[in-house]
């Protein structure tokens, strides 16, 4: 199977940037960390709009992305990052064709 990639766009309610980045780091990023299906995994502020994260990923394939969104704690991390977001977050998936 080929690899699966994620570019995501978040905007922050005006001056929530940093909620979005603190529920962030409570939910997503410790299950990040010892995924090993994520082989790669950015989270970016957008140096031209203080309201927006840019996110991207790379999983070993689209299974893996699937199962990981599939978690019995992502619909609370969803539930509470509504908060702080101002609209749904533009989601992009992605087949690699080529990866250095």
């Amino acid at each position: 199977m080929s690899k699966t990639a994620l570019f995501i766009q978040h905007r922050a309610k005006p001056g929530h940037r940093n909620d979005v980045q603190r529920v962030w780091e409570k939910h997503v990023k410790p299950r990040v960390e010892v995924n090993p299906a994520h082989e790669a995994y950015y989270f970016c502020y957008d140096e031209n709009d203080p309201d927006v994260v840019c996110v991207f990923q790379l999983y070993s394939d689209i299974d893996a992305m699937n199962a990981f969104m599939e978690g019995d704690w992502y619909p609370v991390y969803l539930d509470e990052i509504s908060k702080f977001i101002a609209d749904a977050p533009q989601i992009i998936p992605a087949k690699t064709v080529w990866v250095k």
